[in-house]
């Protein structure tokens, strides 16, 4: 629960909303970007990312902002 929704306790780099905000500001950028790529553009951004790439990847699919390539291993941008 923790990890969606800020507590008191909880540091707002830390979230799955702050680690999906810079993905999705990369992704509106470049519109297509490799997986490995875009985790190490979030982990220049936020060294703790890397734990929170997957949940916040999930996050902005279930919008339907992003869809994944699986033949180019890559991310697209298809959000408004």
């Amino acid at each position: 629960m923790g990890l969606l929704l800020p507590t008191k306790h909880s540091h707002p780099d830390k979230t799955v909303i702050a680690i999906a905000y810079i993905a999705i500001g990369r992704l509106k950028k470049v519109r297509i970007e490799k997986y490995d790529d875009l985790l190490s553009h979030l982990n220049k951004k936020n060294p703790d990312s890397n734990y929170l790439f997957i949940y916040a990847i999930n996050f902005l699919y279930l919008f339907n902002l992003i869809k994944y390539h699986i033949k180019t291993d890559s991310f697209e941008y298809v959000g408004p």
